[in-house]
């Protein structure tokens, strides 16, 4: 996606506004080194990084509920989380967590740090719901499949620890085809409540196939890219039949400003997905690829999805 550009344009952006690994971490690298179990909604202990910038990790994923994520993350992410925080008028709209909600997984996209999705994860919150962020092995460079296999386990972790029968998940760009993956072919089919997606290449992006055409090889040797070209194997197989198999309820979100996803309607779903083009209730919303994590018209649409409600996308919201 972009890959030449895209990375080290977010790379950069992070550089910038995180602090030194070794100022982030927020436990001794010994005790980051150790093994870590899901860390319940409840306690709200900090998760340090490691001294490579890649948060304390079980099977690649990073294994932090979103209120200990808060610990952890800059100090400049966790004043972006407060500034975009629904405040109580926004949130006692009859759309708040039930006692009984599903956990919510967030998972990240390509080049996607655990921090980046914090705001998200800070809104929820506020909204009543236990969060935790899964952050793609090698920052979703790898195999999608086996970003799909640690999934996995960090879903049957948070399980055992909040002793949820389901999970649901907000997946942002590469992430939503790790959760597809996932749900079709390991066995979350009967295990993930509800998804939702934002900005995925369900039907792959003419950006990666860009990176060829401009004589960068097959998008530049990395795997994941080249497993989000259009007419890729790997999209063939995992759209082949149903898209949207099992009991999961699913949406997905797309904007036309997607600067990443192009044709945009590839962020489409068949088969009975709910799929939402901000625009098409807000033309004058503008939202990029990844703004579709701190937009409020994108929230509320999540808001709506995860309480099963009518989606009827909130223009101002901010």
């Amino acid at each position: 996606m972009l890959l030449r550009k895209a990375v080290p344009v977010l790379a950069l952006t992070l550089a910038a506004v995180l602090p030194s690994p070794a100022a982030a971490s927020a436990v001794p690298a010994a005790a980051a080194r150790s093994s870590l179990a899901v860390v319940p909604a409840a306690a709200p202990t900090a998760v340090a990084a490691t001294s490579d910038t890649s948060a304390v990790t079980t099977s690649g994923a990073v294994l932090a509920d979103a209120s200990a994520a808060v610990a952890a993350a800059t100090s400049g992410a966790s004043a972006a989380a407060a500034t975009i925080a629904p405040s109580a008028s926004t949130t006692d709209d009859g759309l708040r967590a039930l006692a009984s909600a599903n956990p919510v997984i967030v998972v990240g996209g390509l080049s996607g740090f655990a921090a980046v999705y914090e705001p998200l994860a800070a809104r929820l919150r506020a909204d009543g719901y236990r969060v935790w962020i899964y952050e793609l092995p090698k920052l979703g460079l790898g195999d999608i499949t086996v970003s799909a296999g640690s999934l996995r386990n960090f879903v049957g972790q948070v399980r055992s620890s909040t002793g949820a029968a389901k999970v649901d998940l907000v997946a942002h760009s590469e992430g939503g085809l790790v959760s597809r993956y996932y749900i079709k072919n390991l066995g979350g089919g009967g295990i993930i409540g509800r998804y939702v997606s934002l900005g995925t290449p369900q039907y792959g992006t003419y950006v990666a196939n860009l990176l060829a055409f401009l004589g960068l090889g097959s998008c530049a040797g990395i795997v994941a890219c080249q497993q989000m070209t259009i007419g890729s194997s790997f999209l063939a197989a995992l759209n082949a039949g149903d898209d949207t198999p099992g009991s999961v309820r699913w949406t997905t979100v797309r904007t036309w400003q997607d600067e990443l996803v192009r044709p945009v309607d590839n962020a489409m779903l068949a088969d009975g997905a709910t799929n939402v083009l901000i625009q098409s209730k807000c033309p004058l919303r503008v939202v990029g690829h990844l703004a579709l994590v701190v937009d409020g018209t994108t929230y509320s649409v999540i808001r709506q999805a995860l309480r099963d409600h009518p989606i009827n996308p909130s223009c101002l919201a901010l």
